[in-house]
C-alpha cells in the first residue's frame, strides 16, 4: 500500500465523514496552528496523511483527521472522525475551521488603505488564513493558565508532562490514528490530578489553584462558548486568577475573536510597538497604536506575526525556572 492509498482507506474506516467547502483559498495548518501548544502537543499530529487532533465532546472523546483536497482558489476540506464524539465533532468542524470568520470588512479597500504596509502585504500573501473557533472552553483555558507568568517553553514542558501522565489514548490511536495521540483530560480529570503531580510538572501552586477554581464550575464555564466573546471574557475574569490576558488568549481560540488582544503579555506590546513604530512600547501604547482598527485588532496582530517581522532584542530574556526540585 502506498501513501496515496492511505486517505481512501482511512475514510472508509471512519465512524463519520464530512466535506466542507470554504469557498476561498484555505491554509489548514496556519489556521489551526494557534490551537497547538507547541510542536510537541500530544493532542495533535501533523502527518502526510492529514492533520490529526483528539479532544473531548459532550458525547465523549473523538479523533479528528483533516485534509485539504482540490486545487485552485476553492479547495475543500475532508474530515473523518473516530470515537463516541464523532457526531458532535463533525457538527463543529465548519466553526473549527473558521466558517464564521468573515474578513470582508477587513479586506474592504477603504479599510485596507488605513493599514500599515507590513500588514497589507502579509494579508495579500496570506488570504487563506482564518481564525478558528473551537467552542471548547476547558481545553483552551487550562493550558492558557499554565502559561501565566512563565516562559512558553516552561509552560509547554509542564503541559506535555501532565498530558503524558493524565491524558487518555485517542480513539483509534495506534490503529487508524497516530500512535501516541492523546485526548486532554476532562474537567474531572484535571481536578483529580494530585498536588505533587502539578509540582513535578513545574506548575506552581498559584496556577494549579486557578485551574482547580475554574474547573469546579466547568459546566458553567463551557456555557460561555455560546456567549459573545466579550461577554465570555468578562465572565471568565470573575474567577480569581483569571485576568484580561488569560481571557483574551482563550476567546481567540474558543470564539475566533477578531478583536481580543492579550494585554499583559510579556512580549506582545514590545513586538507591536517595534513593528508599527520601530520603538518599544507598553500595553497602553500598544492599545493606542491598534485603536484605529478596533474590531479587527487580533487580525492586525495575526498579520504582523505572518509578516516575518522579528522584534529586536531590547533586554534580558525571561528566566526559565524549574520548581520541581524545591
Amino acid at each position: 500500500m502506498t501513501i496515496a492509498d492511505v486517505p481512501a482507506r482511512l475514510a472508509a474506516a471512519a465512524d463519520a465523514s464530512l466535506r466542507w467547502h470554504p469557498g476561498a483559498p484555505y491554509d489548514l495548518h496556519r489556521t489551526l496552528g494557534i490551537l497547538m501548544r507547541g510542536n510537541g502537543d500530544p493532542s495533535f499530529a501533523s502527518r502526510p496523511d492529514g492533520l490529526w487532533m483528539a479532544f473531548t465532546t459532550p458525547d465523549g472523546p473523538v479523533t479528528l483527521r483533516l485534509t485539504v483536497a482540490g486545487t485552485g482558489p476553492e479547495p475543500y476540506i475532508d474530515a473523518q472522525t473516530w470515537g463516541p464524539g464523532s457526531g458532535a465533532a463533525l457538527a463543529g468542524v465548519p466553526r473549527l475551521l473558521g466558517a464564521g470568520d468573515d474578513w470582508t470588512a477587513f479586506d474592504e479597500p477603504s479599510f485596507t488603505a488605513t493599514l500599515p504596509h507590513m500588514v497589507r502585504d502579509a494579508r495579500r500573501r496570506n488570504p487563506d488564513v482564518r481564525l478558528p473557533s473551537t467552542g471548547r472552553m476547558v481545553d483552551s483555558l487550562v493550558p492558557t493558565i499554565l502559561e501565566q507568568k512563565v516562559t512558553v517553553i516552561e509552560a509547554r514542558r509542564g503541559f506535555r508532562y501532565l498530558m503524558y501522565r493524565h491524558g487518555t489514548p485517542a480513539p483509534g490511536a495506534g490503529t487508524v490514528a497516530p500512535v501516541g495521540l492523546l485526548v486532554r483530560p476532562t474537567a474531572e480529570g484535571w481536578l483529580r490530578i494530585p498536588s505533587w503531580e502539578w509540582h513535578k510538572a513545574g506548575v506552581g501552586p498559584q496556577r494549579s489553584a486557578t485551574v482547580m477554581r475554574a474547573l469546579r464550575s466547568a459546566v458553567a464555564l463551557e456555557r460561555l462558548a455560546s456567549l459573545p466573546a466579550a461577554e465570555a471574557a468578562a465572565r471568565m475574569q470573575t474567577i480569581p486568577g483569571i485576568g484580561v490576558w488569560t481571557a483574551a488568549e482563550v476567546v481567540q481560540r474558543t470564539h475566533g475573536c477578531p478583536d481580543s488582544i492579550a494585554v499583559g503579555d510579556y512580549h506582545l506590546a514590545a513586538y507591536v510597538g517595534a513593528a508599527l513604530t520601530g520603538q518599544r512600547t507598553d500595553d497602553a501604547g500598544m492599545l493606542a497604536l491598534l485603536e484605529p482598527w478596533t474590531g479587527h485588532r487580533q487580525r492586525v496582530v495575526r498579520m504582523l506575526g505572518l509578516s516575518g517581522f522579528r522584534k529586536p532584542t531590547f533586554g534580558p530574556r525571561m528566566t526559565i525556572q524549574d520548581h520541581r526540585s524545591h
